[in-house]
């Protein structure tokens, strides 16, 4: 297949390159004016004050009119734009861990619905070295310090609060994966047709009823116009595991690396260094994300910490077929990320295991 035969995506709004946004801080960055982080602070004050369990809360308990008008435009920027914002200004410094949460839940509420993160139905994340081998098949990236390769999250939208820094590293970078298919279809349009086949995942551990352990997707979808990706390459490589799973051909394998390289390359990369206080939404759809390798502090009240939300959100595009396979759909017709049986959605106020089980931990175990 020639360029000339795969599906061409080129004037997609979300086809940006990281250069000209680099250029452009003002088209995706929102620095909150006092006026809006007073509208936070009242809104954090009295949810904080009621004793509400953070997962009951939703946009119509936060109604923010400071903010609210902004974020509805954000909305639509992230599922009909260019798929990625940043709010800055979040006063951190100031809250406790539950006000933090109060007030980013609350951001998100008004972008979509909070979805489940794991098998123990975790609406909200904790960013954290939880000490975790990443080579393990039941481990999570986001629970170790190693450097995370591009890759995509559930839901609609993917958020992260940077709570702490660590001492080094962890610096966040994102690519448009519109325009790194489009730069695949240029140079190498064989790479680009074989990720629009089906590839073989791993659920790690974290199987849905009625599910099998591993699921098929293809990386590239078009879909009504658009074109969906959807990329973790270490859930593709812990498939294997499993004998019924197709092995990996060379072909894939070059398109998986050059995909990696693409997007992490000069000419397509966009990053960002998170100061505390910083809010980052992204489409998964139409947004690649990655994240360096990073040094911590020693003391743990000083450990790097974001908090994280996966988002569905309604009014969004509708999804291709193998996103209601992968992880299934909301009441409102939304990706509603990992849901397992028994697990009730809940936003724990403390990093925890949320996987499956122990296997992911290292030998030499790290408290939890």
């Amino acid at each position: 297949m020639s360029q000339a035969d795969l599906p061409n995506f080129a004037d997609d709004p979300g086809a940006w390159r990281g250069p000209e946004m680099a250029a452009r801080p003002e088209r995706w960055t929102w620095q909150l004016a006092p006026g809006e982080v007073a509208d936070l602070d009242a809104t954090v004050a009295r949810l904080d004050a009621s004793g509400r369990d953070i997962v009951t809360l939703t946009a119509a308990d936060a109604p923010m009119p400071a903010i609210a008008e902004r974020l509805a435009a954000l909305k639509q920027d992230l599922l009909f734009g260019i798929g990625f914002r940043l709010i800055r200004g979040v006063p951190v410094e100031r809250y406790n861990l539950r006000q933090a949460a109060i007030a980013f839940w609350c951001l998100g509420a008004h972008l979509g619905e909070p979805v489940s993160q794991n098998a123990r139905g975790h609406a909200l994340g904790h960013v954290r070295d939880l000490g975790f081998d990443f080579n393990q098949p039941s481990a999570r990236g986001y629970q170790t310090k190693d450097r995370l390769s591009y890759h995509t999250d559930m839901g609609d939208v993917v958020g992260l609060l940077s709570i702490r820094t660590g001492r080094s590293g962890g610096l966040s970078s994102i690519a448009s994966s519109v325009a790194l298919y489009t730069l695949m279809a240029e140079r190498r349009p064989d790479l680009a047709r074989v990720l629009l086949e089906p590839t073989y995942r791993d659920r790690r551990d974290e199987v849905p009823e009625g599910r099998k352990p591993w699921y098929p997707m293809p990386v590239f979808m078009p879909h009504e116009g658009r074109l969906f990706t959807h990329f973790v390459q270490s859930s593709i490589r812990k498939a294997q595991r499993f004998p019924e799973v197709p092995r990996i051909t060379p072909l894939q394998q070059q398109a998986f690396d050059l995909l990696d390289e693409l997007a992490g390359g000069p000419e397509l990369r966009l990053d960002m260094a998170f100061r505390p206080g910083d809010v980052q939404f992204l489409c998964n759809h139409f947004v690649l994300h990655s994240r360096t390798g990073f040094v911590d502090w020693d003391e743990p009240e000083r450990k790097r910490h974001l908090l994280r939300l996966w988002l569905g959100c309604p009014g969004g595009p509708a999804v291709p077929e193998p996103y209601v396979e992968f992880q299934g759909l909301t009441a409102a017709g939304r990706p509603r990320g990992i849901v397992c049986p028994g697990a009730v959605l809940n936003a724990p106020l403390e990093a925890v295991d949320g996987g499956a089980g122990d296997s992911g931990r290292r030998l030499a175990g790290v408290a939890s």
